[in-house]
């Protein structure tokens, strides 16, 4: 099993970049079981926390939905990395979630990925962001791969 990928390794893979780069590091990478945990320093100068909600900041459900999506890529490119290395286009398809938990800053999100179908040009998985044991958000993710 390996671990710790820092903020450097994750800006080389994922096609992501600031403002809208929602994976600070990632903990750790089981590739036998397919799944990774990565982690999401949640912090008051977000620039979505501006306008959702002044006074009473909130995370926006679908930006949690794209930590985990940026999650499922940096798994993908773990368990595929002849094609994450030809830097591929990512493509969101179907997602099914359930919001459990509200977010704000300061809190701490860690991001666990589960991947039940994984192919050269697309993906399944399974994800959750928790807060400490309590999960806040829980979703199956689909998504396409092609290569440019």
């Amino acid at each position: 099993m390996e671990t710790l990928w820092d903020i450097e390794q994750v800006q080389k893979i994922l096609p992501q970049k600031y403002p809208f780069l929602f994976v600070d590091a990632v903990l750790e990478i089981d590739k036998e079981n397919k799944r990774i945990v990565c982690i999401k320093e949640v912090t008051n100068n977000e620039f979505f926390f501006q306008g959702h909600f002044p006074g009473k900041p909130v995370m926006p459900g679908v930006i949690m939905i794209e930590a985990l999506a940026q999650a499922s890529i940096l798994l993908f490119a773990a368990l595929k990395p002849e094609q994450a290395a030809k830097k591929p286009d990512y493509f969101l398809g179907k997602v099914e979630a359930k919001f459990k938990k509200v977010v704000i800053p300061g809190m701490q999100l860690i991001l666990e990925v589960k991947g039940e179908k994984m192919i050269a040009t697309a993906g399944i998985v399974k994800a959750w962001a928790k807060v400490g044991d309590e999960v806040a958000v829980e979703a199956t993710i689909s998504f396409g791969v092609k290569a440019t």
